[in-house]
């Protein structure tokens, strides 16, 4: 999309989200998905120098206006400097985004996020599904084949229960509970 059709279409979302009747739901489970994973991974980075200063935390948008895209992932971790601003995150400042996969639309977390994520250049997205107990981490954004425009060039599955790399951090998959509760 150009930048002109973003700023229009940025326009009319921001009118929406003014509206006191939009709102967003998701299932107890995702919720508690996204709560366990920030503590590990703030657990983690509390004890490491090198993040000292970065958070992870749920809600905030990330946006690249120059390509047209804005997301609002389940966690990021950013510098929490970088959010002290007016605006959205700039994805450049982004180094984790992670989604836990919705019951309601996980093609979204699959493919839209996997071509919009490594198009702005953020260089890790954990995708936590409950549905079938798996984790995929993606990495290291850069050019796909052909005229297909960036993507992710590693993928490293996981199934729940397992030790998850994720960049420098390690997941116990296990905290994770599937959809169907098991």
């Amino acid at each position: 999309m150009d930048a002109r059709t973003y700023a229009r279409m940025r326009a009319i979302a921001d009118e929406l989200m003014e509206r006191e009747d939009t709102w967003a739901v998701e299932s107890g489970r995702h919720e508690l998905i996204a709560l366990r994973l920030r503590r590990q991974i703030e657990r983690q980075m509390a004890g490491d120098p090198e993040w000292a200063g970065h958070v992870a935390r749920s809600g905030p948008e990330i946006e690249a206006p120059a390509i047209g895209r804005m997301r609002r992932p389940d966690l990021v971790v950013v510098e929490e400097q970088a959010l002290d601003t007016p605006g959205f995150l700039d994805p450049a400042d982004v180094a984790l985004v992670a989604e836990v996969a919705a019951t309601s639309n996980p093609e979204n977390d699959y493919r839209e996020k996997t071509r919009d994520h490594p198009a702005m250049g953020i260089p890790l997205y954990l995708i936590i599904d409950p549905r079938d107990k798996t984790l995929a981490v993606l990495s290291d954004p850069g050019p796909a084949p052909g005229d297909a425009g960036p993507r992710y060039r590693a993928r490293h599955d996981y199934a729940f229960g397992d030790a998850a790399p994720v960049g420098p951090w390690v997941l116990d998959s296990g905290e994770f509970p599937a959809y169907d509760g098991s």
